[in-house]
């Protein structure tokens, strides 16, 4: 079997600091593999940061967007790019640029993506919690989150929120990217919720995702509502298209 293509994408706001530590760790680890940024017009510079690596460090492209619009649009957008016919990409990843997401994985999803269409690094799985250094109120709230989610949206995964996540590329064009209408981390449920509605295979892997040690969280209750109302919307979605 030949050696897939493989795209990592990072949407990033404000991570100057993290995002010329997290790229060689990347290539480290996947040596031919390209890297999308999908930058919100961070005020620190990151997208700078990003265009100088890439005269240093082979496979590394910006995609600028004109404000910060949501990690949801962010990853629609950079999708989008890597579904270009000119660019023949087969595996296609979702990866924070903050270390929660530890690129010692990424071989683990290559391997795992040979027989499913999308794999999810998990930190629910086999009864366990892998989490590190989140407040127990933000741990509880995603655990709970995640049950709530399975409950009234149908989805059946552990983790349904997580966001360390790879794609096959036919995945991708499986779903209409232009009726995702997410925009906060809820898009991560509604992805998969389109996953599984189109009868594609999903499969998890336990990972340990580690708290930010550098930069700033966005999770907000603006986030939280959205993912909220997004579970309705799609419980009544599943029970009209039965």
């Amino acid at each position: 079997m030949s050696e897939p293509n493989v795209l990592v994408i990072i949407p990033t706001y404000n991570e100057k600091d993290n995002i010329p530590l997290i790229i060689p760790q990347i290539k480290k680890r996947l040596p031919k593999a390209h890297i999308l940024v999908v930058d919100d017009n961070s005020p620190d510079g990151t997208s700078q940061i990003v265009k100088d690596l890439s005269k240093q460090i082979e496979g590394i492209f910006v995609l600028d967007r004109s404000k910060k619009d949501g990690l949801g649009k962010a990853y629609i957008a950079g999708f989008k790019w890597a579904l270009d016919e000119e660019r023949k990409y087969d595996l296609i990843f979702e990866m924070d640029a903050d270390f929660s997401h530890n690129p010692d994985y990424l071989p683990d999803f290559i391997k795992a993506a040979e027989n499913a269409d999308l794999v999810i690094g998990s930190r629910y799985i086999d009864g366990k919690v892998n989490v590190v250094n989140w407040p127990l109120t933000r741990l509880l709230l995603s655990y709970f989150g995640n049950m709530t989610a399975r409950f009234i949206a149908g989805i059946r995964i552990m983790d349904c929120t997580g966001g360390f996540k790879c794609f096959r590329a036919h995945t991708l064009r499986a779903i209409n990217l232009d009726g995702v209408a997410s925009s906060g981390y809820s898009f991560q449920v509604e992805m998969n919720y389109y996953v599984q509605k189109k009868g594609l295979t999903i499969k998890e892997i336990p990972i340990i995702f580690k708290d930010r040690e550098l930069g700033v969280s966005k999770m907000s209750s603006k986030i939280v509502s959205e993912a909220l109302a997004l579970l309705w919307k799609l419980r009544f979605k599943s029970f009209f298209t039965k």
